[in-house]
């Protein structure tokens, strides 16, 4: 240990008259909380289920990265990427319009072209070569999975500092990221009250702190040496989880690895575009193809994912009715006093459903899986020669109008909350992203508002004005034809 401690950062590098002593940081009190991981084989240790309301929030930050705007650490990082292979750019890191950095066009870019050119040689993935072998063995031995593999991996290329191959990458992330991990329970439940967003960003934090609690219990606690808390510690894997939910991307022509890919994590998003990172097998790097013409911002694709989505992964949400994706999620269930419950029930299962279901709302409209969900919810024990097709409707299973995904409103809605001002943000990132929640429950409110009228207003076009599950399934069964 003491031939590698010397490489470490230099907030981890032991005192002088210590030196086999490193030195304290500031640790997180979350780490006392966990709950089983559903998303990943790793397990959660068992512990108290308030880890949120445990946890304090998280102001020291690690010792490495930046903050968000700055620029010199962006040019350091390019000039190690060019010394390090990366092909000549049409593109350059400057200041954006909200405040933050990304990749501006250096001329005219047409639709069609193909940018970036990042070679694999320069991406984080799984299969990266460790600065410390020894630590990456261990890992590998204990079949941890990638996230959390990619998430100890950047941890440990950090704590060494310069003599790591990605020093200049790591000073040009984010010191902390825009991410919901660091909010308290007490933030959560004030600022997220009414949005589904709130449950899962609970559970994240969640599965974040329980994969960390298993790492400290199956593998660090064994190898103290190699994985000294000092370095380990909750605070330093809420960082490393924030970036990887912030900036890992999965590349489908790779077989659908995930990879951190300096230079091109720069890009921002635009729900409007279309075009996402992949490997080009011809160029052999990663690229993406514009489905438009740019001049001066780039942007690209994080997916197609709600306002809330892109809140709990990037901190950020679009300007008020410019996602198309934007959503909210409704939970239908079965009523298990229904006389036909068991009935239902078997049909659902056999089409790969639950008793309980989650669809997404749009202010456009909702899916008709959920109308055929609701529907057989809500039908009486004389229609149960059609529960089967209904639940095979609601699995989209159906091969009539497979194409058929919303019905048009007619109702507009109201205006939005107004925009959070640019001196805000740059004064107070924190309250920038509370007052971005705030909006974000505001639009999730209209959508459900807008839903309720339609509803209500087709329910009052209804003969007798009564819901008659006979009447709204020959509807139902229209759309399909």
């Amino acid at each position: 240990m003491a031939a590698t401690t010397t490489t470490l950062h230099p907030q981890f590098r032991p005192p002088v008259r210590a030196p086999r002593r490193l030195r304290q940081s500031p640790s997180s009190s979350c780490s006392s909380f966990a709950r089983a991981r559903t998303c990943a084989p790793v397990q959660a240790s068992a512990a108290s289920a308030s880890a949120p309301a445990q946890r304090e929030a998280t102001t020291a930050g690690v010792p490495w990265g930046c903050e968000i705007e700055s620029l010199e650490s962006a040019a350091s990082l390019e000039r190690w990427l060019v010394d390090s292979g990366l092909p000549e750019q049409r593109l350059a890191i400057q200041r954006v319009d909200v405040g933050e950095r990304g990749l501006v066009a250096l001329k005219n870019i047409r639709k069609g072209e193909k940018l970036l050119f990042v070679p694999p040689s320069l991406v984080i993935t799984a299969d990266s070569e460790w600065s410390r072998p020894e630590v990456g063995d261990v890992m590998k031995r204990n079949s941890v999975p990638d996230w959390p593999l990619i998430a100890t991996y950047l941890i440990s290329e950090a704590s060494l500092g310069d003599s790591s191959r990605w020093s200049s990458y790591i000073a040009a992330l984010p010191r902390q990221p825009y991410s919901l991990l660091y909010w308290t329970r007490a933030e959560l439940d004030t600022y997220l009250v009414a949005s589904p967003i709130r449950e899962r960003a609970i559970q994240r934090i969640t599965d974040v702190i329980g994969t960390y609690n298993d790492l400290r219990d199956r593998i660090f606690s064994k190898h103290s040496d190699l994985f000294p808390k000092e370095v380990y510690n909750m605070e330093t894997f809420l960082w490393s989880f924030g970036i990887l939910f912030s900036r890992l991307v999965r590349l489908p022509s790779m077989d659908g690895r995930v990879a951190l890919v300096p230079w091109a994590d720069m890009l921002n998003h635009s729900p409007e575009v279309e075009t996402f990172l992949d490997y080009d097998k011809s160029s052999k790097g990663i690229v993406f193809t514009t489905d438009r013409s740019y001049q001066p911002d780039v942007f690209i694709s994080y997916g197609k994912k709600s306002n809330g989505e892109l809140l709990l992964s990037y901190g950020f949400v679009p300007k008020e009715g410019t996602n198309p994706n934007d959503s909210v999620e409704l939970l239908v269930s079965l009523d298990k006093s229904d006389n036909c419950y068991k009935e239902k029930l078997q049909a659902l299962k056999r089409n790969g459903l639950s008793e309980s279901e989650s669809f997404p709302l749009r202010v456009t409209g909702w899916p008709v899986e959920l109308m055929a969900y609701a529907f057989l919810v809500v039908s009486p024990p004389d229609m149960s020669q059609h529960f089967e097709e209904m639940a095979v409707a609601a699995s989209n299973k159906s091969s009539s109008k497979p194409g058929f995904g919303y019905p048009e409103l007619e109702e507009q809605g109201g205006k939005g909350s107004p925009q959070v001002s640019m001196n805000a943000k740059q004064a107070n990132r924190t309250l920038l992203l509370k007052q971005l929640a705030r909006d974000l429950c505001i639009s999730e409110r209209r959508i459900l508002y807008r839903t309720q009228y339609i509803l209500r207003r087709r329910l009052r076009d209804m003969r007798g004005g009564e819901l008659k599950a006979l009447s709204l399934f020959n509807g139902l069964r229209k759309l399909f034809k």
